[in-house]
């Protein structure tokens, strides 16, 4: 038995379920599944970068993630993140044959609380997620709000990313 296979199918179905009682809501309640891996690595980083980078390196060498890639931008609060080769793709995968939007990124829960426990962000949350079966490649926009003043900051995401790919603007950093 394939038992990463196993636990996807029972995350997929629990968190289907879940959906199914919560609707959006959903997401709220499963921002810290995967954050007690994260804390036990004991991450280190004296800014916004070094940490996510610290973070994506742990998540990759503990075999959770193949690689890992991040650039920021719209005023500081956009954090796109590319994750490849996740072994929770299978999970994702099947929520999306059942036509259950992606709601809970375990891999951003982690990095996510890092922000909020080592550096004192004030609040993040996941934007959007998509799962790419063919190229085994998580793209997430994740809102990262360092402080109160940030929170309300508003730039046309959509925009940022499209400049960024095209002209190549933004650091990525792949752990």
């Amino acid at each position: 038995m394939d038992s990463i296979n196993y636990c996807n199918e029972l995350m997929a179905r629990m968190e289907e379920l879940f959906f199914h009682e919560l609707s959006d809501c959903a997401g709220w309640k499963t921002e810290f599944i995967g954050v007690d891996f994260i804390q036990s690595k004991n991450i280190k980083g004296k800014n916004r970068d070094e940490l996510i980078t610290n973070c994506i390196k742990a998540i990759t060498a503990a075999g959770l993630a193949k690689e890992g890639a991040f650039a920021i931008a719209g005023k500081d609060v956009l954090l796109r993140l590319k994750i490849t080769g996740c072994v929770h793709m299978g999970k994702e995968i099947q929520l999306k044959q059942r036509g259950i939007k992606i709601y809970n990124c375990i891999i951003a829960n982690m990095i996510n609380d890092q922000l909020i426990e080592k550096l004192g962000y004030e609040t993040t949350y996941v934007a959007s997620i998509d799962a790419n079966e063919t190229t085994g490649v998580c793209e997430l926009l994740i809102a990262i709000y360092e402080n109160k003043g940030k929170i309300g900051c508003v730039s046309n995401w959509k925009e940022e990313c499209q400049r960024i790919d095209a002209n190549n603007e933004w650091h990525t950093i792949k752990a």
